[in-house]
């Protein structure tokens, strides 16, 4: 080879490696910046408030704070003005809005509950009465998707109209701004008395010099249109809003009539007995701004559940005159990174730690702040009261059938005097309500929607994980009494279905017969025998924490009382929990039937001893047995994942029933098989998509099962602390709470290793697939080994499976203890 050649080739090599060396500088750099990037984002920036805006989420995109009394945002419409397009005021694909309202729930069914008060800018003479517009064709105004922010706090959208929206949100106060179009009429409507499933009564002022607006709407009517015992109005919300720029013109409504120029109106839309409430009916204001129009207009607003002079109150404490748009929403913002910041992950796709902070996000917006800036709250007897002694908020809205599953439990696992303070709430409602501890609070008011005394199980998991700071002792000698003393409503069938007055309907069979019978004042007999089985559990553990050792005995008796109903003959290939008739007899059954169940089917009822698991499998012929029934129960025929919409005889992931049941497989010996079926429900059902949550979000109910399950962790026994395990779907977390720290590594988390292979526990090796109540109290470090395959002998041993609390009466006299 010539000289010049070798030369030639060296410099090229040179130049060659040169370029390496700059595309590796500047690939270190970029990915260095990313990550710089990505550090710098905050919890706050990882929420997608559109999750769960369809597919029956019935979430809501609006403005809203941790726990806030306001939540601002659109209702959307399909055409329908006396239905709104979902339960939570939003519907993904419904892109037409006719208002903006005040108060939104979090996941509910029925036809939804609150959206008090919308306002609507609109660009056209108000001519004709908005409460007439039956098909909102003309008080409405389409959007694009495109055009619309949502984050926490923080909503924004452009109008088709040409109307700009900006809404962010105090506790129980917001600020908007509306940006009109300069070529058209500027107009803003106030719908009062449109709440979403209507008003019994409304009222509304302008103050033209003031250049304020003020009034107040009474509603209540949660699934109404089921029951006439809930068709009626049980709260009153009190508004004031102060405007930035003069009114040019004012006017009113009252059902179909027009007053221009008019500054007061008064009139509710009624209910009626359907679904879709009466059109025609209702009352409302508007102000308009004039030539030369301000192209901005901003709005503050205070709200109130007690009076005026309070609404006024908050607004003047949380944002008063001066404050900016951008003041209020970088304190939303702050708020937000503050609550969601009890949780820290990393690693991980861009949309799971969105699905992941969307989730806690929603299982942080209920309960909502209650009480005034002043400790004032109006309650179930309609009458007004101030928390006292170490409460600082009287929280309202428990959907208790829901929550005291995980929500409650990882709400006061991060906050602890959130969960005190809404114990005492509960509390509080109980004894302003002759006692009567309601299952589904909506404001100042008892709904008894769906089944069973959940507020039992949900006060034992308050004081199970952290939350002892409210009156224990009066609490349990409250529903001591309740479990134990029938009262006439316990005896009455009003509202059933699905709304059955009672605290404990048919308490005079559980205290005879010691089940619920077929025919009986109680929404299912089979499902309410289980429901009592659990309260009654939960009942013994307050009763443990409290002294009171007979109680914890006769309690934890009566929540052996499921037996009863467990028919081991029930078809031939195996028993059921199903319902009995008062004489003994059993009915007819298959195991797809939903007679004497809630919302479910026997099969998917069968698992629901979340206290007895061992007990249950004992009957079912043991863990061998028991695992091959939950085989089946998670597959279909052809091996493939069964997880919802499957059918009567399989799992349903989007409803409370079946979401304990991924993790029985710990108590059956095969984790590995509870780590497989987590994993496929976080990947499968959960997204980031307005579908993303697999129904209802049951006022965050749902979303605190994916907060959980992502951690590797589950609170399976209602009023106890110990956690079931299956494994981290994130490489890294640290849960940051006041009773000690959590550190969760997991390396190689979400990358198909969904296997645990070994785990220690503070430094110490772990073969339990379940964690003691001492971890969730005190804090510790968890490291995880994951591999792609099952490791079928880690925890499978039957010493190392989780407690199981069995009835004194199911135990051997030579094994009980005293």
């Amino acid at each position: 080879m010539k000289p010049f050649e070798t030369r030639g080739i060296r410099m090229t090599n040179l130049r060659i490696l040169l370029r390496f060396f700059c595309a590796v500088v500047l690939a270190i750099a970029f990915a260095g910046s990313a990550m710089g990037q990505n550090a710098k984002r905050s919890p706050a920036d990882w929420v997608n408030p559109l999750i769960g805006t369809a597919n029956g989420g019935n979430t809501f995109p609006g403005a809203t704070l941790p726990f806030g009394m306001l939540q601002w945002s659109p209702e959307n419409t399909q055409g329908q003005h006396g239905l709104s397009a979902a339960p939570g005021g939003y519907q993904y694909d419904a892109t037409r809005i006719r208002g903006f309202s005040l108060t939104h729930l979090n996941g509910t069914g029925c036809a939804g509950a609150s959206g008090d008060v919308p306002f609507m800018p609109v660009t056209i003479p108000v001519t004709t009465s908005p409460s007439a517009d039956a098909t909102d064709a003309r008080y409405a105004s389409n959007f694009s998707h495109a055009e619309e922010h949502a984050a926490p706090g923080d909503y924004r959208v452009k109008l088709a109209n040409g109307v700009m929206v900006q809404l962010a949100a105090a506790l129980r106060s917001g600020m908007a701004r509306f940006t009109f179009p300069a070529s058209k009429p500027a107009n803003l409507l106030v719908r009062v008395s449109d709440s979403e499933v209507g008003s019994s009564d409304a009222s509304i002022k302008i103050e033209r010099a003031a250049r304020t607006l003020s009034g107040s709407v009474t509603s209540g009517n949660f699934c109404g249109y089921l029951s006439k015992v809930d068709r009626r109005s049980y709260y009153t919300l009190y508004f004031i809003a102060r405007f930035n720029q003069p009114f040019a013109s004012t006017g009113t409504w009252h059902d179909a009539t027009v007053h221009a120029g008019g500054t007061s109106a008064q009139g509710g839309t009624g209910y009626g007995e359907q679904r879709v409430l009466p059109v025609g009916k209702g009352s409302g204001a508007w102000v308009g701004f004039g030539t030369p129009r301000p192209t901005t207009v901003t709005v503050r607003v205070g709200i109130s559940y007690v009076s005026l002079a309070n609404a006024r109150a908050n607004l003047d404490a949380e944002i008063p005159p001066g404050t900016t748009l951008k003041q209020v929403r970088e304190r939303a913002r702050a708020a937000w990174n503050q609550a969601l910041g009890h949780i820290t992950v990393e690693g991980g796709s861009r949309d799971r730690r969105v699905t992941f902070y969307t989730a806690l996000y929603h299982a942080l917006l209920q309960p909502t702040t209650f009480s005034d800036t002043n400790g004032e709250y109006r309650s179930f007897d309609q009458k007004i009261h101030r928390v006292t002694g170490n409460q600082k908020i009287q929280y309202a809205n428990f959907s208790g059938w829901d929550v005291y599953r995980s929500q409650l439990q990882l709400l006061t696992w991060l906050m602890p005097k959130v969960g005190n303070d809404f114990a005492q709430s509960l509390y509080n409602q109980a004894r302003q309500n002759h006692g009567e501890w309601d299952r589904w609070t909506h404001d100042s008011g008892g709904t008894h929607v769906m089944s069973g005394d959940p507020s039992v199980p949900a006060l034992a998991d308050i004081y199970a994980f952290g939350g002892r700071d409210f009156d224990v002792r009066a609490a349990y000698a409250s529903l001591k009494h309740a479990a134990t003393v029938s009262t006439a409503d316990d005896l009455s069938d009003a509202g059933c279905n699905v709304e059955c007055v009672g605290e404990r309907p048919s308490l005079n069979q559980w205290l005879g017969l010691h089940y619920i019978a077929a025919k009986s004042d109680a929404w299912g007999g089979a499902a309410e025998t289980l429901e009592d089985a659990t309260a009654d559990f939960a009942l013994a553990q307050l009763a443990q924490a409290v002294g009171d050792r007979a109680g914890q005995r006769q309690f934890l008796m009566r929540a052996g009382y499921w037996r009863n109903l467990f028919n081991p003959h029930a078809t031939p290939q195996g028993g059921y929990i199903q319902n009995r008739n008062a004489n003994g007899s059993w009915p007819a059954f298959t195991p797809g039937t939903g007679d004497g169940f809630v919302e479910g089917s026997a099969a998917q009822y069968l698992w629901m001893v979340p206290f007895d698991e061992h007990g249950l499998f004992e009957l079912l012929g043991g863990r061998a047995a028991a695992a091959q029934r939950l085989d089946a129960f998670f597959h279909d025929a052809h091996g493939n994942w069964a997880l919802t919409n499957a059918g009567p005889l399989h799992a349903n992931m989007s409803n409370e029933p079946s979401i304990e049941t991924p993790w029985l497989y710990d108590y059956a010996g095969q984790p590995w098989q509870t780590q497989q079926t987590v994993r496929a429900v976080l990947d499968t059902l959960w997204k980031n998509a307005p579908g993303g949550i697999p129904g209802n979000d049951d006022l965050g109910e749902m979303s605190s099962w994916y907060v959980w399950a992502a951690l590797g962790l589950y609170p399976e026994i209602p009023g106890r602390a110990e956690l079931l395990l299956a494994s981290p779907l994130f490489p890294h977390a640290d849960v940051h709470r006041p009773g000690g720290n959590v550190v969760i590594e997991a390396p190689g988390a979400g990358d198909g290793k969904p296997y645990v292979q070994a785990l220690t526990l503070n430094g110490k090796a772990w073969t339990k697939p379940w964690l003691p109540a001492a971890f969730a109290r005190h804090g510790g470090v968890l490291r995880f080994t994951l591999g792609a395959q099952p490791d079928m002998q880690w925890g499978n041993s039957p010493a190392a499976a989780p407690p199981s609390f069995p009835s004194p009466s199911a135990i051997p006299a030579s094994e009980q203890h005293p």
